[in-house]
């Protein structure tokens, strides 16, 4: 006597393979969202009322709370910082500067920067801080 028993096939279920599709997707969305490109140093920033967000490709200038000066992350000498602006400003015209200071840097060497950076010829300059209500929360 022969059973005739039914063979089934393997089958692929579509819905899981679906939703775990949708998972990693949305897992790869919010990770790109947080790597948010900064090429400053981390410092305290100041509190101000006033504050834009820049949209344009910037020139990232901070001062520490030492008075060091860094473009970009990296520290440059005070005599070497105008040269490298004008470098930059003729490699890149459109290129905008937002200078970034610790709120405890010496008031001098954040105006002898806003003053190096003008003279390279930025017209745009802006000065970063942390909005208000965010600080507040």
């Amino acid at each position: 006597m022969k059973l005739r028993i039914k063979q089934k096939s393997a089958r692929i279920e579509l819905i899981p393979l679906i939703d775990i599709i949708f998972l990693l997707l949305v897992f790869f969305i919010y990770s790109m969202l947080s790597m948010a490109v900064y090429r400053g140093i981390p410092v305290t920033l100041p509190i101000a009322e006033t504050v834009e967000q820049a949209k344009e490709q910037a020139l990232f200038i901070t001062v520490d709370k030492d008075g060091n000066v860094f473009v970009d992350k990296e520290l440059i000498a005070r005599d070497d910082l105008l040269g490298r602006l004008k470098r930059e400003k003729a490699d890149f015209p459109q290129k905008i500067a937002i200078i970034s200071g610790d709120g405890d840097s010496p008031y001098r060497a954040f105006v002898d920067v806003l003053d190096k950076v003008r003279l390279a010829g930025f017209k745009k300059v802006s000065v970063e801080a942390i909005p208000r209500k965010t600080q507040q929360q």
